[in-house]
Parts: structure tokens; sequence; C-alpha cells
């Protein structure tokens, strides 16, 4: 994605938390300019009654499904055959499905074939079928207004004892995993592949890999803010240098040590 595209984001309100919206546009808006916003829902049902004025307030055109037949839900169907028409508008570079749901796995599919940048966003549990059919997968977990960084992993060794937190402070804060094994190959092969004369990688480039073989990896999901902070908490595995670029960028580049 970049700042031109034209994106559509699709909500299926029953497999989103209401909460997130906020921080869903927020990131979203990082990505392109968001032309279409729709969410979709049976909005007579009880636990929706509070998205009304969330909905007005961010600007979205809320889409009423009704259920057809007690205990199906139709909205799915109402917001694939939306997000069939828009792509055959061929008005849009990217398309973001909201829905921690498997069943969207076939549109995110299909629309990925048309070409268009697909990115889904639900929550950790959300089936790996549905997390890989799209060039990006955002956990809402990972997703916050609040900008203060969490604490990242100190040098490969366990995080020190903390002060006792209050209960709303802990659910405002998502629960930081351990980096697995799979990170680790996936950095070692990026580096294989890019390294260049001086033996280094560029970070970048690695994390651009990264995300192409794991849509849904995301730095803060570990616990840090970006991939050169998640490198450099394990400087027993990796050597990270900056080189000074012009206009006063800088090139962050690792090499595996190990």
């Amino acid at each position: 994605m970049n700042d031109s595209d034209k994106i559509a984001i699709l909500i299926d309100a029953d497999n989103t938390q209401l909460q997130k919206l906020d921080a869903i546009m927020t990131e979203i808006s990082t990505r392109g300019r968001i032309v279409v916003k729709r969410a979709y829902g049976n909005w007579k049902k009880r636990n929706l009654n509070r998205w009304e004025n969330e909905l007005k307030r961010l600007g979205f055109k809320a889409e009423q499904q009704f259920d057809y037949v007690s205990g199906k839900n139709a909205t799915d169907m109402a917001l694939v055959i939306d997000a069939m028409d828009l792509l055959s508008s061929n008005a849009f570079d990217s398309f973001v499905i909201v829905s921690s749901d498997s069943d969207f796995t076939p549109l995110a599919i299909r629309l990925h074939e048309s070409g268009a940048n697909i990115v889904g966003i639900g929550v950790q549990t959300t089936p790996e079928s549905f997390r890989n059919a799209c060039d990006d997968f955002l956990f809402l977990e990972n997703l916050t207004n609040d900008d203060t960084p969490e604490t990242v992993e100190p040098q490969d060794k366990t995080a020190e004892a903390k002060a006792p937190e209050k209960d709303s402070e802990k659910k405002q804060k998502p629960k930081k995993q351990k980096v697995p094994k799979e990170i680790h190959n996936l950095l070692r092969k990026a580096y294989d592949t890019y390294q260049d004369n001086d033996g280094y990688a560029e970070v970048s480039a690695a994390g651009s890999y990264i995300k192409r073989a794991k849509p849904d990896f995301d730095t803060r999901t570990y616990g840090h803010s970006k991939l050169s902070s998640l490198l450099e908490a394990f400087p027993t595995r990796y050597e990270v240098i900056r080189t000074p670029g012009k206009n006063n960028s800088t090139f962050i580049s690792y090499k595996c040590i190990e």
C-alpha cells in the first residue's frame, strides 16, 4: 500500500470489537485514502445496539442485513456481494476486511487473484486460512490508540518482573508473545537471500520478505514497535548496524551471528 491507494474497508460487525474502531481507522488511514467505509450487521440485534453512534461519528455507511432464518447469519453474504461489486468497478487498489471469521477466506483469495492488495483484521485466534489468504493481516490486539511503547525483550532473557498492574491496565495492553523459532528461521532465510558483499542484509528487505511469507507477522505481537528493535533484543543472534544516508535518512542492516 502507498499514500495514493484507494481503499475500501468492509467490517463484519458480528465478528469485530466495537472499541477497536478508532484504532482500526488510525492504522488503515496511514496506508492510503479510505474511499468506502461500510459496516454490516443486523442492527436490530441487542448486541449491536451500541454501534450506531460510533458508525455515525466515523462516517461509516451501516448496511442492514436481516437474518432470514433463525440461527443463520446473512451478513457475510451481503459483505461478499458488495466486495465483488466494488471489485468490478476497478476503482480500488486495496480492500480491508475486518472480521475473525474464516468464511471470508474465499473472498480474500478471489480479491487477491484480481491483483488488489488485501488486508485482514481480526483477533489472534482467527484461523490461519483467512490470515494467509491476505497480503497483510493485523491482529486487533496490536491496534491501540495508546502511543506508549511496550517494553521490549531484554537481550534474549526473560523480562524482569514488573510491579503488579491494575486489572484495567492489563485489559488495555496487548499480551506480548515470545518470538517463535519460525520468525528466527525467516530472519535467517532473509539474511541468506539479501545479504550484500559486506555480509549484511537490509532490515526493510527482511521485513518485506517475512510479511510475504507470513502475512500476520507484526513486531507489535512480540512487544516491539519495529523489526530493528526486535533484532536488537537478541544480540547473541543478530548484529545490527545503522548507516547514514542522504537527507538525514538511515539504512539499518543486520547480520546473523549464530
